[in-house]
C-alpha cells in the first residue's frame, strides 16, 4: 500500500525534468551579472532567464591559470546555488574577461602551448569546483591574424579538455561560449570562424557600443538594429555572420541595458550625427537604464524620451544633453527580430542596470512562447505539489512514531480495534473484517473466569496474571490480564495485537481475541494445558526479537 504514494511522489518529481528534456532546444534567455555592480546575486529574478553569466574572472599574468579575485571567491562559489532558489533549472556560466589591460597576458597565454594547457585545466577545474555549468570568454577582439590562429587552436584544445573531463567524471559536459563583435572581420582580421563553429556551443554577439562619446565627436546610435543610411547596425552584422557560414541557431543576440549621453555643441542641432563635444552626465557618457530613467524623471517638466522605430532606439534631449538607449519598445522589437531570424536567443548586459526588471520582463514576454509558459507553470505546480506531499508524509511519519513511542496504543490502537469490528455485543462475536481475531466484552470474560477467581488463576508474569476460563459454548480459554502496576504490559499488548494477524505457526498458541473495555487490556488465547510455560517463553522471546527488528511498531 505504501508503494503507491511513493510511486506517485517519484512520478511528480521526475515529470518536470521529463517535460524539460522532451521540449525542443531551449531558446536562450541569458544575462550577465557583474559581481562589482550594486545588485546582490540573491536579488536576481532568475525566473526570467534560462542562463546566467557570473562575471568576471581573469587570466593570471604569472601562472596563466584562471584567476578569481579573492574578494569575489565567496559570491562566485555561492552564485549557482543562490540563483537556483528562484529558478531550479537555471544554467550558470563563469565568464572570463579579456579587456585592454589583459590583452597582453591573454596573447601570451594562447600563443604558448604550456600556458594554454595551464589555463584550460584550471578553468575546467574551477568551473566544477564552484558549481558552474559552463565557461564563457569575453572581450577578445581580432587585432592580428597570429592571435586569431592561436585562438582557433586554443578553442580546439579547450573543447578537447571539456570532452575528456566529462568522459572521465561521468558529468554533463561544460558549455563553452564566447562573445564576438558585431561583424566577423575587423580591419581585414577575422575571428577563427571554423574553430568557433566547431567548438563553441554558441556565440554571443555584442550588438551595442557602436558609437561612444569618448571616441566619436558626433551623436550616434550605439545599438541601432537598422540604419537606413548605412551606419553601424545589428541587422547588417547578423547578415554578415550568416554569410560567413555561421548557423543562426548558434548566434545569441546581445541586448544593452545601458545607453550613452553626448554633450551637443549646439543644443539646436539634435539629430543623429550632430556635432558633440564629448560625454554627457557621466565621465564616459555611459548610463545604465535605471540611471537614464531616473535622470529623465528628476529633470521635471518637458523631459521625455521618444521611440524611433527606424533605428529601433529611444532618444532623449535635455538641454545640451543628447541620450540614446533601449527602452521597452526597443527590447521587444529586438527579441522579436532574433526569433524571426532563427537565432538561438538573446543575452542582456547587464542585469544591475535594469529598473525593477522592466526590460527583462519585456524580453521574457516576447521570448517565451505560450507553450513554454504553460509548460513552465506546470513544472512549478508539479514540483510544489511533490514538495508538499513529501513534507506532509514526513510530518505524518514523525507524528506516528512519536505517538507510538510516547503513548503506546491510545488513539492509534483504538482506531485499529474499531476497524477490526463493527459493534460487539456482550457475547463474543466473530468480526467479519478480521476473521482470526475476536473482540470480547468485559462481562463475558468476567463470567468465563468466574470473576477472575484465584481458583482459575494459572500464573503470574511481567505482563500480569493469567486466568483459565470457559466460554458459554464450552470452549476453554486462557486470559492474560494487564496488571495495573505493570510497566511493560501496554507495549506488549500493542505488539501482540499488531503481530497476531501475521503469526501462524503450529507450535504457537492461537490468540483468539482481545478485550479493551473499562480500560482493560486483556489477550484471550486457546487454552492448552500442557504448553503454557513453552507458550509464554516463546512469546516473550519472539516479541523481543520482533521489537529489535521492527522498532517503529
Amino acid at each position: 500500500m505504501a508503494s503507491k504514494p511513493m510511486f506517485l511522489l517519484l512520478l511528480l518529481l521526475f515529470l518536470p525534468f521529463k517535460l524539460q528534456c522532451s521540449s525542443p532546444q531551449t531558446w536562450i534567455k541569458a544575462g550577465y551579472w557583474d559581481s562589482s555592480g550594486e545588485l546582490p546575486a540573491s536579488d536576481i529574478n532568475s525566473a526570467l532567464f534560462t542562463h546566467l553569466f557570473c562575471a568576471f574572472a581573469y587570466v593570471n599574468s604569472t601562472s596563466y591559470q584562471l584567476l578569481i579575485n579573492s574578494s569575489k571567491e565567496q559570491p562566485f562559489s555561492e552564485f549557482t546555488n543562490t540563483v537556483k532558489l528562484k529558478n531550479p533549472s537555471i544554467t550558470t556560466l563563469l565568464s572570463i574577461r579579456v579587456g585592454k589591460s589583459e590583452s597582453t597576458t591573454f596573447s601570451l597565454m594562447i600563443n604558448q602551448t604550456s600556458n594554454r594547457k595551464s589555463f584550460i585545466k584550471s578553468s575546467v577545474r574551477t568551473a566544477r569546483l564552484y558549481g558552474f555549468h559552463g565557461l564563457d570568454l569575453v572581450g577578445v577582439m581580432p587585432r592580428n591574424s597570429t592571435n586569431m590562429t592561436s585562438l582557433g587552436t586554443f578553442l580546439d584544445e579547450w573543447r578537447a579538455e571539456v570532452d575528456s573531463e566529462s568522459r572521465n567524471s561521468g558529468k554533463t559536459q561544460l558549455l563553452l561560449t564566447m562573445s564576438f563583435g558585431r561583424v566577423p572581420t575587423v580591419n581585414s582580421v577575422s575571428y577563427p570562424i571554423d574553430s568557433a563553429k566547431r567548438n563553441l556551443d554558441w556565440v554571443n554577439i555584442i550588438a551595442y557600443d557602436y558609437y561612444v562619446p569618448t571616441v566619436d565627436r558626433f551623436t550616434g546610435v550605439h545599438a541601432a538594429l537598422y540604419d537606413p543610411f548605412g551606419g553601424a547596425n545589428t541587422d547588417a552584422g547578423i547578415r554578415e555572420w550568416l554569410q560567413r557560414g555561421f548557423s543562426a541557431d548558434k548566434l545569441v543576440l546581445g541586448l544593452p541595458y545601458h545607453g550613452f549621453g553626448w554633450t551637443l555643441v549646439n543644443s539646436g542641432e539634435n539629430d543623429i550625427g550632430s556635432p558633440a563635444s564629448g560625454p554627457a552626465v557621466t565621465i564616459d557618457g555611459s548610463m545604465g537604464y535605471k540611471l537614464i530613467k531616473s535622470f529623465i524623471q528628476n529633470y521635471g517638466y518637458g523631459a521625455e524620451s521618444v521611440y524611433n522605430s527606424t533605428y529601433v532606439v529611444s532618444f532623449c534631449k535635455i538641454g545640451s544633453n543628447w541620450i540614446n538607449f533601449d527602452d521597452v519598445e526597443a527590447i521587444k522589437a529586438k527579441v522579436s527580430y532574433a526569433k524571426a531570424k532563427g537565432l538561438l536567443g538573446y543575452n542582456v548586459f547587464q542585469l544591475s542596470n535594469d529598473e525593477n526588471w522592466l526590460l527583462s520582463q519585456a524580453a521574457y514576454g516576447i521570448g517565451t512562447s505560450q507553450r513554454e509558459k504553460q509548460q513552465q507553470l506546470l513544472v512549478i505546480v508539479l514540483v510544489t505539489v511533490a514538495a508538499v506531499i513529501l513534507l506532509m508524509g514526513t510530518i505524518v511519519c514523525y507524528l506516528q512514531i512519536k505517538i507510538f513511542k510516547s503513548q503506546g496504543i491510545l488513539a492509534t490502537l483504538k482506531k485499529s480495534v474499531s476497524r477490526m469490528r463493527p459493534k460487539i455485543s456482550s457475547d463474543e462475536k466473530q468480526d467479519n473484517s478480521a476473521p482470526n481475531l475476536q473482540v470480547f466484552s468485559f462481562n463475558s470474560i468476567k463470567a468465563a473466569t468466574d470473576n477472575f477467581s484465584s481458583e482459575n488463576k494459572l500464573g503470574q508474569g511481567g505482563y500480569g496474571p493469567v486466568y483459565k476460563g470457559m466460554l458459554p459454548k464450552g470452549q476453554q480459554i486462557a486470559v492474560k490480564r494487564l496488571s495495573k502496576t505493570s510497566n511493560q504490559g501496554l507495549e506488549e499488548f500493542k505488539n501482540e495485537v499488531t503481530l497476531t494477524a501475521r503469526l501462524q505457526h503450529v507450535n504457537l498458541v492461537r490468540v483468539m481475541g482481545i478485550c479493551t473495555e473499562r480500560e482493560e487490556k486483556m489477550l484471550i488465547y486457546d487454552f492448552m494445558p500442557n504448553k503454557s510455560l513453552d507458550f509464554y517463553l516463546f512469546v516473550a522471546m519472539f516479541l523481543q526479537n520482533m521489537l529489535r527488528k521492527e522498532p517503529t511498531l
